[in-house]
């Protein structure tokens, strides 16, 4: 299975992937966080005392989870302000139901641009600004890599903002890269082309 690769701008991003234990524990924590409270809609109730322990439970095991994926999930949070913005990007295999349910998707969803990036060459970006049901601003990046299918998912907490961040997502997204794991004495020439 490819692995995805990044190196973002440290000055701007924070990456929740490989920060174990104390180390990026509150921008987990956060991220998770903004995520939870953006996944129950505008019309939930507010949290209790308390509510934050399934956010620091989460950010304690999230590391753990993604080292166990193995390459194939990153993520990252706004640095100046980590609950205004999460990127999270992630390769699966380009399965039938996968495609399925991309066909499958509501006709606002239709609504993509060409985006090139540096490594995956001409791929789709979806701006939702103002997504129906209150939900948070949110941008996704899709290449379809033949067997493998890279996206990244830009979520942003404050929608008069969005439009301020999306240029920084856009830098990031480009740099997203796929790496494969090749044996040695394999039987079929692999050839790489620049997509470039």
């Amino acid at each position: 299975m490819p692995r995805l690769h990044a190196e973002p701008d440290r000055t701007t991003w924070v990456p929740v992937t490989d920060s174990l234990g104390f180390r990026g524990r509150r921008a987990r924590k956060t991220a998770i966080a903004m995520l939870l409270s953006q996944l129950k809609g505008p019309g939930a109730a507010p949290s209790k005392p308390g509510g934050g322990v399934s956010a620091w439970a989460m950010s304690q095991a999230v590391p753990f989870l993604m080292r166990k994926a193995a390459g194939r999930v990153l993520a990252w949070v706004w640095k100046a302000e980590p609950d205004l913005l999460v990127v999270l990007a992630q390769v699966q295999a380009a399965t039938p139901e996968m495609r399925i349910a991309r066909a499958s998707m509501p006709i606002e969803y239709d609504d993509t641009e060409e985006f090139r990036g540096t490594y995956l060459g001409v791929g789709e970006k979806l701006v939702m600004p103002l997504p129906p049901g209150g939900r948070p601003p949110f941008a996704t990046y899709t290449w379809v890599l033949g067997t493998h299918l890279v996206s990244v998912t830009a979520v942003c907490s404050d929608r008069e903002r969005f439009g301020t961040v999306i240029a920084d997502v856009d830098e990031l997204a480009r740099g997203i890269r796929v790496i494969d794991d090749l044996t040695v004495g394999e039987s079929e020439p692999v050839l790489r082309i620049d997509p470039a």
